[in-house]
């Protein structure tokens, strides 16, 4: 079995062996610049730990963690440019270090080289491969059209919000996992398990992101806290907020929400008065922990040996007592 350690100096040994840079330069810099920010490598990581997980030959599903992490990069190129974020890892994003029309055009190209390594599989596994890949990669459009539509509609849900960041975040740690079983030749069963286990991981993980905006430190983090709040975002913390909020504190909340005049310090400032006075930290690590236990769950049902899941339990708890 291999550590997330040995996994990660594997994966980005095989990243450093490709070729990202050609014609025309100002196309394929800013692709370099996304994939060579170096983040935890989470779902090509995942992709292998599933693949290791039922014996399996991590170096065939090498191409197929690269085309997770293409898949990634290329969602947050987007994102990043349809949000307006400044900083990811702590640097510039695409758009804002280039230019919007840039960041579309290399966006577009991450996803073609992504395909590029999907196609890469067995014969007899790329149509289940490529099933799982463009389900997916649908999916996180369809989140992130879901997202933008909550930033024009007055009553959003916590169910709303919850089906909006399994499409956009939780699929993809779902598929990362899926893929790399059925390279490995796991059943469907376990295929089934394995991605159920991600997508509980994944939700979690969006909601740890959600709280860390607010209440995690920028220098760890990488992004500039309370952004969620300046860009008016409807996140757990603030759907739950208004959920649990007495019909004056709600009225002040959506005050503070369509707020002009206030400083940007002093909007975040306010927002987290009131959450900390509505425990909405404790609420959202409780939903953490919700979703954590449900992914263990799937984990455990999976008939194989405990010091084989050990891995991926382990770098589940860690996504989630994570600091940035």
């Amino acid at each position: 079995m291999y550590s997330y350690d040995e996994l990660y100096r594997i994966f980005s040994s095989h990243l450093k062996r490709q070729s990202f840079s050609n014609d025309p330069k100002e196309l394929y810099e800013p692709i370099v610049y996304s994939i060579s920010q170096c983040g935890k490598r989470l779902r090509p990581i995942f992709t292998l730990m599933a693949c290791d997980l039922f014996h399996g030959d991590i170096e065939k599903a090498l191409p197929q963690a690269l085309a997770i992490e293409l898949l990634h990069n290329f969602t947050l190129i987007h994102d990043d440019l349809m949000d307006q974020s400044p900083i990811r890892h702590g640097k510039e994003t695409v758009f804002k270090k280039w230019n919007p029309k840039l960041a579309i055009l290399a966006g577009d190209a991450l996803f073609v080289l992504a395909y590029n390594y999907t196609v890469e599989a067995e014969v007899y596994q790329l149509p289940e491969v490529l099933k799982i890949f463009n389900k997916t990669a649908l999916q996180a459009c369809e989140g992130q059209q879901m997202d933008l539509n909550f930033e024009q509609r007055k009553n959003v849900s916590l169910d709303n919000y919850l089906e909006m960041i399994r499409l956009k975040t939780a699929v993809l740690f779902g598929a990362s996992l899926k893929i790399g079983a059925l390279i490995a030749g796991a059943s469907e069963k376990n295929m089934q398990l394995i991605y159920d286990f991600g997508i509980n991981v994944g939700m979690g993980f969006q909601l740890k992101d959600d709280l860390l905006d607010l209440y995690g430190s920028e220098e760890v983090f990488g992004k500039r806290t309370g952004q969620d709040i300046l860009e008016n975002k409807k996140t757990y913390l603030f759907l739950n907020a208004l959920a649990t909020a007495d019909p004056k504190t709600k009225g002040i909340l959506l005050d503070y929400f369509h707020e002009k005049k206030l400083s940007e310090e002093e909007k975040i400032q306010s927002f987290r008065k009131i959450f900390d006075e509505l425990d909405i930290e404790k609420m959202t690590n409780d939903a953490i922990c919700i979703y954590l236990d449900k992914g263990m769950e799937k984990l455990d049902a999976i008939e194989l040996p405990e010091e084989r899941k050990q891995p991926l339990r382990n770098l589940a708890q860690t996504m989630m007592d994570r600091k940035k």
